[in-house]
């Protein structure tokens, strides 16, 4: 069971905005926020990395309309220096826009992807009991034929980092099936201090990249750096899988869609609700429609037929069957 709190501990959110993409999802998610979580009263930080020699070209925010509406939400654009991972390894700037945060006050990251759809202040987060997002496939590792297996991939690391690993296993899971080790989405996840679990997250991802353990010599590190250190930082705060409970995060309260065609064909009515409701006045649209996935998913109805493609009640139980029919239909945008 997860953890309960005594009472409501205040909190900031973080989610990264840089030029493109992440802007006007960044716009959607604080359009969201707003709507469906009116009893928030933390700070919302959209983290922006800084121009330097990580990058190839500007990432920084200066779409005026874009800063103008972010202004209107709430927001405060933090900007932060990439000096470790930028456009080599975008992931990473979950990473280090931890340390721009303010020390010492809870957080919860969320990935831009991402709609609020419920009242944040009603997740009973346990800030000294950090969790992530578990609305994940098994992606990592691919164990080879002649091994290591899962255990033996997983224990190195925690080996590594000198984490007791037996205490980190699901044991109503088989021995060598994913679910047993503990594996998260970092699509969310939270703590009780930005500073010291993002020095910790880079410390792990580092040590991961720069000097992997033999036992993941065929294993690949490039998408997956973030969520393989992930779960050991946060066993190493005391955290789990069991840190909130089932249904609220990746559930009433969030909905991490990922790619409007992924959100169309498998999220709920209410989820597609609440984005086409958040999305329609003139002043939001007018910046959203720049952007052409969002234009044509949801402006111009392309999502409703993506969506007329699936039985929401019987999807395929593995994400690429759901990409590969949207693909074949003509549909997919990223």
């Amino acid at each position: 069971m997860a953890k309960k709190q005594a009472s409501r501990q205040g909190f900031n959110i973080m989610i990264i905005g840089q030029s493109g993409r992440l802007q006007y999802e960044a716009l959607l998610f604080a359009a969201s926020l707003r709507h469906a979580s009116p009893g928030f009263d933390g700070r919302l930080f959209v983290a922006m990395p800084l121009p330097g020699p990580l990058w190839q070209k500007d990432p920084t925010i200066r779409d005026r309309d874009v800063l103008t509406l972010m202004e209107h939400f709430g927001v405060e654009v933090l900007p932060f220096e990439n000096k470790v991972f930028g456009q080599s390894y975008p992931y990473g700037n979950k990473i280090e826009a931890l340390m721009a945060l303010p020390e010492g006050e809870p957080f919860v990251f969320f990935d831009t992807d991402t709609l609020i759809t419920g009242e944040l202040t009603q997740v009973p987060f346990d800030f000294d009991h950090p969790g992530a997002s578990l609305r994940r496939e098994g992606t990592w590792p691919e164990p080879t034929l002649y091994g290591p297996g899962y255990s033996g991939i997983w224990k190195s690391l925690y080996d590594r980092f000198g984490l007791d690993f037996d205490s980190s296993l699901d044991l109503s899971q088989p021995d060598e099936y994913w679910q047993r080790y503990l594996y998260f989405n970092a699509g969310f996840f939270f703590a009780a201090c930005p500073h010291r679990f993002g020095e910790r997250f880079l410390e792990y991802a580092l040590s991961i990249r720069d000097d992997p353990p033999r036992e993941l010599i065929c294993q690949s590190l490039d998408p997956w750096l973030d969520q393989i250190a992930l779960p050991l930082v946060i066993h190493s705060f005391g955290g789990g899988r069991d840190a909130l409970p089932d249904g609220l995060l990746d559930g009433s309260v969030s909905c991490h869609y990922r790619h409007f065609p992924l959100l169309y064909a498998r999220e709920s009515d209410q989820v597609i609700d609440l984005l086409e409701t958040v999305a329609a006045p003139n002043k939001i649209k007018k910046v959203l429609k720049n952007y052409d996935p969002i234009k044509r998913m949801v402006f111009q109805g392309r999502g409703q037929k993506v969506r007329a493609l699936f039985d929401q009640d019987h999807l395929p139980r593995r994400e690429q069957a759901i990409r590969n029919r949207i693909k074949s239909n003509g549909f997919w945008m990223r």
